[in-house]
């Protein structure tokens, strides 16, 4: 499903990753770790074309990633950053804008399946008239992954989106991403997302280890 194939890259002079291999198979979920400046927000930056690479290739699905397929790419994958731009006035709006756009504008969802994901996502229903600029950092990340799952995506890069949750929410969330149809590739410290997800992934020394050593009960 998702392929870096012997990546290089380079961000301001520093090597991150060094000839480094990572394969995803539909419906896995994955975790990376690393300490700060190691590269794991910029490895799912690389899945979507937002960092060059100095070497190798990355492919999502039957596309390999190009100036010529990133358009089709981003359009797969639902990427959820530590501070999503939502990227329109009110919060209503920017649910709905992808919808505006011709690849979209037969899909759109109705008020019922909207209540019902901000139900499932521990948001309330007047968020919607709320200025996007007054809501907070978990709630921006809660409506970006609530947009998402109105265009029906099932490939999720996801940036630390537990970081700003109270627990409940923290649950919310979870039991979204990790339905068996989402392909996850993620970056978390929280032990609970990490415990869930299918592997493990480490980076040392430029490279994308997997972690075995989990203890399991």
């Amino acid at each position: 499903m998702i392929k870096f194939d012997n990546i290089t890259l380079q961000v301001h002079r520093q090597t991150l990753f060094d000839d480094a291999t990572l394969r995803i198979s539909s419906g896995e979920k994955l975790v990376v770790r690393g300490v700060s400046g190691s590269g794991k927000s910029s490895l799912l930056k690389c899945a979507v074309g937002a960092l060059p690479l100095a070497g190798g290739s990355v492919r999502v699905g039957d596309l390999t990633l190009s100036a010529d397929t990133v358009a089709d790419i981003r359009a797969r994958i639902a990427f959820i950053g530590q501070e999503p731009v939502l990227g329109t006035e009110n919060v209503h709006d920017a649910l709905l804008l992808p919808f505006h756009f011709k690849a979209h504008c037969e899909n759109q969802p109705s008020d019922e399946r909207v209540s019902q994901l901000l139900e499932r996502l521990h948001l309330p229903a007047n968020i919607l008239d709320k200025p996007c600029k007054r809501i907070s950092g978990g709630e921006k990340q809660r409506i970006a992954i609530l947009r998402a799952l109105l265009l029906n995506k099932t490939i999720f890069l996801a940036d630390e989106v537990t970081s700003a949750l109270d627990p409940e929410s923290k649950i919310a969330v979870m039991a979204e991403l990790f339905r068996p149809e989402i392909t996850l590739l993620s970056v978390s410290h929280d032990p609970e997302w990490i415990a869930a997800c299918d592997r493990i992934i480490d980076i040392e020394n430029h490279q994308l280890i997997e972690f075995s050593d989990r203890i399991t009960g």
